[in-house]
């Protein structure tokens, strides 16, 4: 089978390689899937940097959607050509962006939700989720979401706001209009951010989620509350101990996956998708991605 993977650490634009490999084979509570589509994050590229080092080769891909292909020893309540999502294990010599994949967890496609999407959502939703939990967010909460327009942002808005929180959220252009729309109160970056959020809030918000780029808020949103201890970040955690601020410490919560996969079949959720691209083209997409300038999930298609 085809896989992207990486024989060495470093660079991902010169570690990883397409190439033939062994297609893997799925051991007692596992399935195997061939995959449509596999979702891109930065801990792919982080991986081929060292992130959770290991033995030689790795694959990357941490997320998929496809369809089944074998199940493993006691493997039940699912069966071969069965569309299924889930996260992908990425300790093996192959892992998500290969044309069959082994998943530990999973969970079934509903009808409607395209293998693009579904791609998508494992690593946005477990990621928002968790953080609203260690948060403690429920109706009546008012929330700050810094960094909206990403996709683990633009999830945490939605997810907020069907828990009932009253959600204020700070993303750029692109996706203003879309979160707004979806019940947010929306203000933009930069100098000034603790001030119009407070205006906003009427005073300061019970609790911050920050998605933000590295070293770019947490001065502006310690303002916003009553204690930095009140501001959970999940992307600045160099900068968490020079704020006081929290990191993320929950259990991960692949359990809620199957739950908003049914909402985005229904059309009440989503993971904005900036660009599929095909498997051959994976350094555009790794381009793409490192640019900072994506706006939302890149997608490999696969099968």
């Amino acid at each position: 089978m085809r896989t992207l993977r990486f024989h060495e650490y470093g660079d991902p634009a010169q570690v990883l390689r397409l190439e033939e490999a062994a297609a893997p084979e799925p051991g007692p509570g596992q399935i195997r899937v061939a995959v449509e589509a596999c979702g891109l994050t930065p801990a792919d590229w982080a991986l081929c940097g060292g992130l959770f080092a290991g033995e030689l080769p790795r694959g990357i891909g941490l997320e998929v959607a496809g369809t089944v292909d074998a199940l493993g020893a006691g493997v039940s309540g699912v069966a071969a050509g069965d569309p299924v999502f889930g996260p992908a294990p990425f300790r093996g010599p192959t892992a998500g962006a290969a044309e069959l994949a082994v998943l530990d967890v999973w969970f079934a496609r509903p009808a409607g939700l395209g293998p693009a999407q579904a791609a998508g959502l494992p690593m946005a939703v477990e990621t928002a989720y968790r953080g609203l939990a260690d948060l403690g967010v429920t109706a009546g909460t008012t929330l700050l979401v810094s960094g909206a327009g990403t996709t683990v942002g633009f999830a945490a808005v939605q997810i907020a706001i069907g828990l009932g929180a009253r959600v204020i959220a700070t993303a750029g252009p692109t996706y203003a209009g879309d979160l707004r729309d979806r019940g947010a109160e929306v203000t933009g970056y930069g100098e000034g951010l603790a001030d119009r959020v407070t205006a906003i809030a009427g005073g300061p918000v019970d609790v911050v989620l920050d998605l933000a780029p590295a070293g770019t808020a947490l001065p502006e949103l310690v303002r916003t509350v009553a204690a930095p201890t009140d501001v959970l970040t999940q992307s600045d955690l160099a900068g968490a101990g020079r704020y006081g601020v929290r990191v993320s410490a929950g259990a991960i919560r692949d359990d809620v996956l199957g739950e908003y996969a049914e909402l985005a079949a229904a059309g009440r959720f989503s993971v904005p998708i900036a660009g599929v691209h095909p498997l051959d083209e994976w350094r555009a997409a790794l381009y793409r991605s490192r640019s900072g300038q994506a706006h939302g999930k890149l997608v490999l298609q696969i099968g």
